[in-house]
């Protein structure tokens, strides 16, 4: 009997130190949820890879990230909603705004926490069109010539619908014009677009898939990874004369963080985009990059181009906000005489 005592007690030890070697791994297993916008899931895949690699390396903890793409406005909604993201990686700073105006999620001062407003690479709006350009669409005002079909996500929904919006607003500016007259060719311009989708890979898959369109404008680097992929034989990139700088903003989110006890990895994760090794990662997904050193290496691969900001022909993004794409703004009001 007292070797059975001593068995069941070597037993009770052994399982309290599977226990408590369980709890301690589960401890160290942590996991972070990124909610991006619809063109990044590619870029994120692979530095979400290398970060892990790299943080176990540092740190010795395990890691998982999650990564929700959608149109941007609409993740931020789902943000603002309750879904729990650590960190938003999204297009255009509204949407982080929303998330520091409207829940408090974040601090109102959210850009000035990382280096470049909270930025790591910026991008802008050119076109892809059909193999040998039937339609010779070379810039702005060739979207908005009758017979031309132009797809571009929704301004009201996407981030990238707002950037296409903006840009050929800004185009007409750049060129002397006044506000009625952007205005109006925004008009003809919208009345050449079929169709509306949600996000920009909605977009993509419309006029690549779909066969819809005769010219797609969007980010850089949307075009750049279709017209050096698999569907180079039926695509081109077209660069306009001008264009909008997109500086899609990153940020922890506050209150998620801090619930979830995952604050030192959302910062270190989000950290990690402005080393070289993340600065790599994305020039290689066609984005460009802050890193002198990183954006010199791949000189060649980004082709030169004016380009004007936001803030330079709207006055903030919030004016633009207002202006363009509230209920009721001029938005919402060429679709009304659409219909």
């Amino acid at each position: 009997m007292a070797g059975l005592g001593r068995t069941a007690r070597w037993l009770g030890a052994g399982i309290i130190a599977i226990n408590t070697f369980g709890a301690a791994a589960a401890h160290a297993e942590t996991s972070l949820l990124n909610v991006s916008y619809d063109v990044t899931r590619e870029l994120y895949k692979d530095i979400n890879a290398s970060f892990i690699a790299d943080y176990q390396k540092k740190t010795g903890e395990t890691l998982s990230i999650k990564q929700s793409h959608g149109a941007s406005s609409a993740q931020a909604l789902s943000v603002l909603q309750g879904l729990q993201a650590d960190v938003v990686t999204m297009n255009q700073p509204n949407d982080i705004d929303l998330l520091a105006q409207q829940g408090h999620l974040v601090p109102a001062n959210w850009r000035t926490r990382l280096p470049d407003a909270s930025a790591p690479y910026t991008t802008t709006m050119v076109f892809l069109v059909r193999k040998g350009n039937p339609k010779h669409i070379k810039d702005w005002d060739d979207l908005a010539k009758p017979g031309v079909q132009v797809v571009i996500a929704n301004p009201k929904t996407s981030g990238n619908g707002r950037y296409a919006y903006l840009a050929a607003w800004g185009y007409r500016k750049q060129q002397g014009a006044s506000d009625a007259q952007a205005l109006d060719f925004e008009r003809a311009l919208l009345k050449n677009v079929p169709v509306l989708d949600a996000g920009g890979r909605g977009a993509t898959t419309t006029f690549t898939q779909r066969g819809i369109g005769d010219v797609l404008v969007t980010f850089e680097n949307e075009v750049a990874l279709i017209d050096t992929g698999v569907g180079a034989k039926d695509f081109e990139a077209v660069y306009p004369s001008v264009s909008l700088l997109a500086e899609p903003p990153v940020t922890i989110v506050d209150k998620v963080v801090d619930k979830r006890g995952t604050r030192k990895t959302a910062q270190a994760y989000l950290d990690y985009l402005y080393s070289p090794a993340a600065q790599e990662i994305i020039a290689q997904h066609h984005l460009r990059p802050r890193d002198a050193a990183v954006l010199a290496k791949h000189a060649n691969e980004f082709k030169p181009i004016k380009t004007f900001t936001v803030e330079q022909v709207f006055g903030s993004w919030q004016s633009a906000q207002a202006t363009h794409f509230a209920d009721g703004g001029t938005f919402d009001q060429i679709v009304a005489d659409r219909k």
